[in-house]
C-alpha cells in the first residue's frame, strides 16, 4: 500500500521511452510561436505581461551586469512554473519531484554565479567567507562554517523544491484515497474530506507557483552577492 503511494513519482515508460522527456518538453508547446507582431491575441498579451512582471521582479535588485541573466532566469521561472502546474493534472507526471532533475538545474546555475563572482571580484566574493569584525580565534571555524554553507546551497535549492512538491502530491493522493474509501461507508465524512481535498488542491497550486518563484529568486540573490 505504501509503495503504491510513491508510484506516482516513478518515471513512466512507453515503448521503452521515458515519458519524463515529454513532460519536460510539453510546456514549450503552450508558449506562442514567434511572429512578426508583438501581440497576436489575449493569451500572448497575458503571457508577455507575466513575463515582463517576473523579469522586473528578478532584475530589480541586480545591477546592469546582472541583467545579462534575465533570459536565463525568466526562462527557468517559466519552465518550472509550467511543469509544476501541469503536474497537478490527473494522469500526469511531475519531473520536478525528482531530486536528480532539480539538482541538475540548481548546481550548474549556482556554480555559474560563484564563478562569475570569483572572476569579476575575487576579493569581495572570498570576503563573504569571513564576516567583518570576527575575533581572531574564531576565524578558522567561521571560514569552515561559511564554506560549508556556501557549498550546501545547491543541495538546499534542489531538496526544497523536491520536498515541497513531493509532500503536496502525497497529501493529495492520501486524502483522495480516503475520500473514495469513505464514500460508500460514511458519505457525510467523505463529503467533508472532499472539501479538504479541494482546499488542499488550491493550496498546492499556490505552492507550485511559489516554489518556482523561490527557486529562481534565490538564484538571483546568489548572483547579487557575486556581481
Amino acid at each position: 500500500m505504501n509503495l503504491s503511494f510513491f508510484d506516482q513519482f516513478t518515471s513512466p515508460h512507453l515503448l521503452g521511452i521515458p515519458l519524463i522527456l515529454i513532460s519536460m518538453l510539453f510546456p514549450t508547446l503552450l508558449l506562442p510561436s514567434p511572429t512578426n507582431r508583438w501581440i497576436t491575441n489575449r493569451l500572448s498579451a497575458l503571457q508577455l505581461w507575466f513575463t515582463h512582471l517576473v523579469t522586473k521582479q528578478l532584475m530589480l535588485p541586480l545591477n546592469k551586469g546582472g541583467h545579462k541573466w534575465a533570459l536565463i532566469l525568466t526562462s527557468l521561472m517559466t519552465l518550472l512554473l509550467m511543469i509544476n502546474l501541469l503536474g497537478l493534472l490527473p494522469y500526469t507526471f511531475t519531473p520536478t519531484t525528482q531530486l536528480s532533475m532539480n539538482m541538475a538545474l540548481a548546481f550548474p546555475l549556482w556554480l555559474a554565479t560563484l564563478l562569475t563572482g570569483l572572476r569579476n571580484q575575487p576579493t569581495t566574493s572570498l570576503g563573504h567567507l569571513l564576516p567583518e569584525g570576527t575575533p581572531t580565534p574564531l576565524i578558522p571555524a567561521l571560514i569552515l562554517i561559511e564554506t560549508a554553507s556556501l557549498l550546501i546551497r545547491p543541495l538546499a535549492l534542489g531538496v526544497r523544491l523536491t520536498a515541497n512538491l513531493t509532500a503536496g502530491h502525497l497529501l493529495i493522493q492520501l486524502i483522495s484515497t480516503a475520500t473514495t474509501a469513505l464514500l460508500p461507508i460514511l458519505p457525510t465524512v467523505s463529503t467533508l474530506t472532499m472539501m479538504i481535498l479541494l482546499l488542499l488542491t488550491i493550496l498546492e497550486i499556490a505552492v507550485a507557483m511559489i516554489q518556482a518563484y523561490v527557486f529562481v529568486l534565490l538564484l538571483s540573490l546568489y548572483l547579487q552577492e557575486n556581481i
